[in-house]
């Protein structure tokens, strides 16, 4: 089991940069395939990428690509994600999961984050 804690959210203008940083507890984080969510009032959570256990796999949803780039350090139990040139639609609380597999999908992941807020004001 993995419990996941998420920080670094909070307010920004337009165009700038913010890095989330999702810590992990337990010895097995290296084991587990980290992603990215973020959800909107009144939305489904959507997927923003994902990086496999030893960080040689990412992939990302098209309305972020390029900007957000997600790393991880095994040795500290953390997964990033480095957002830049934010725009107010990507103003959602964002959560970091864990699976053993590998999915783009939301029920694919067994252990989530409680969520950070990012705001991006025009």
């Amino acid at each position: 089991q993995v419990q996941l804690v998420e920080s670094g959210g909070g307010l920004v203008q337009a165009g700038g940069s913010l890095i989330l940083s999702c810590a992990a507890s337990g010895r097995t984080f290296s084991s587990y395939t980290l992603g990215w969510f973020r959800q909107a009032p009144g939305k489904d959570r959507e997927f923003v990428g994902t990086i496999s256990r030893s960080g040689t796999m990412l992939y990302y949803a098209d309305s972020v690509k390029g900007r957000f780039t997600i790393s991880r350090d095994n040795a500290k139990n953390t997964v990033y994600l480095q957002m830049n040139s934010l725009k107010p639609e990507d103003t959602d609380v964002y959560y970091c999961a864990a699976t053993t597999g590998i999915s783009v999908y939301t029920f694919r992941y067994d252990y989530w984050g409680q969520g950070t807020q990012v705001t991006v004001s025009a």
